[in-house]
C-alpha cells in the first residue's frame, strides 16, 4: 500500500513537472474544486448502487484529488501529503482516546458514549482554535444546502436549542407551508394588478424566503425521523429518474411522442415503473 501511494505521489509530481501534462500544470486549488465535488458524488452513487467495483474506482478518483491538492500545496511550500496524513493521524488518536488510551477512558463503552465523547473533544478543539467559538463553527458555507441545514440543526440541538418532541416540528412545517401559500397568493395578486415594481420584486423574494423556510422545516423533520435529508433526496431523485426513463422507453416502444401522451397513459406507465421497482427490491 505504501509503495503504491508513493508511486502515485511520484506520478503526480511528474505530471506537474516542466515536462509534464499541460492541463495538470495549469490547475490550482480553486480550479480543482468542481472535480473534488464531482468525484465525491460519483463515489456516493457507487455506494447507492451497491457496486464494489465502481466504488473502488471512484475512491481512487477521490484519492487522486487529495494527492493533486497536496502536490500543489507542496509546490507552494504550505504543506505536503505527509503533513496531511500526520494531521489526520493526530486527529484520529485525539478523538478516540477510548481506543488509544483505554485505561484513562474506561467509561466509554457504547456507540452513544463514543458520540458524546467525540462532541466534547470537538467542542474543546473549537474553543482553542477561535476567540469566540460557536457550536456552528466548522460547517462549510459551500456544503450542499440540505446537508448544511441538517448539520446546523444537529449542532444547535446539542446545545439544548431544540424542540422537545416531534409534534411541534410537524406543526412548524404546517405553519411554514401556510405562510408559503399566503406569499404565493400575494405574489399572484401583485402580478395580476401591476407592472413590474419594487413591490413585485419584494413579493417574489418573500416567496423564495418562505420556500426556504419550508425546506428548513423539512430538514428538521428528517432529523427527528433520523433520516439524512441529502441521502433521502438523492435516493428520491434516483427513483424518479429510473421511473421516468421507463416512461420514455414505453413511449418509444409504442411509437408515441411523450408530450402528446394522455395523462392516463403516463400515469399507467408510471405505476408500471413503480411496480417493477418493488419487484426488484
Amino acid at each position: 500500500m505504501k509503495t503504491q501511494l508513493s508511486q502515485l505521489v511520484t506520478l503526480m509530481a511528474q505530471l506537474r513537472g516542466p515536462d509534464g501534462c499541460p492541463w495538470d500544470r495549469l490547475q490550482t486549488h480553486e480550479t480543482l474544486k468542481p472535480y473534488l465535488l464531482e468525484e465525491t458524488y460519483e463515489a456516493l452513487e457507487a455506494i447507492d448502487n451497491q457496486n464494489p467495483s465502481a466504488l473502488k474506482e471512484e475512491l481512487g478518483d477521490v484519492l487522486l484529488q487529495v494527492i493533486f491538492h497536496a502536490q500543489i500545496a507542496e509546490e507552494q511550500s504550505t504543506f505536503t501529503l505527509e503533513d496531511v496524513a500526520s494531521t489526520l493521524s493526530q486527529k484520529l488518536i485525539r478523538r478516540h482516546p477510548h481506543v488509544f488510551d483505554p485505561l484513562k477512558h474506561s467509561e466509554v463503552k457504547t456507540a452513544h458514549d463514543v458520540a458524546s465523547k467525540w462532541e466534547t473533544i470537538k467542542q474543546q478543539e473549537r474553543e482553542t482554535s477561535t476567540i469566540h467559538p460557536s457550536a456552528l463553527d466548522g460547517i462549510p458555507s459551500t456544503a450542499p444546502a440540505l446537508q448544511r441545514a441538517y448539520q446546523a440543526q444537529k449542532r444547535a440541538a446539542k446545545t439544548g436549542f431544540d424542540w422537545n418532541s416531534v409534534a411541534p416540528v410537524l406543526e412548524k412545517l404546517r405553519e411554514e407551508c401556510q405562510e408559503l401559500c399566503s406569499a404565493m397568493t400575494a405574489l399572484t395578486e401583485e402580478t395580476n394588478t401591476s407592472s413590474p415594481t419594487d413591490s413585485l420584486k419584494q413579493k417574489q423574494s418573500d416567496v423564495e424566503d418562505e420556500f426556504g423556510d419550508v425546506l428548513f422545516s423539512c430538514v428538521n423533520m428528517a432529523r427527528y425521523l433520523k433520516v439524512n435529508p441529502e441521502d433521502s433526496l438523492r435516493r428520491a431523485t434516483n427513483r424518479f429518474m429510473t421511473r421516468f426513463r421507463y416512461v420514455e422507453e414505453r413511449a418509444l416502444a409504442t411509437s408515441q411522442v411523450l408530450s402528446e401522451c394522455s395523462d392516463a397513459t403516463l400515469d399507467q406507465w408510471w405505476e408500471e415503473a413503480k411496480s417493477l421497482e418493488r419487484k426488484n427490491l
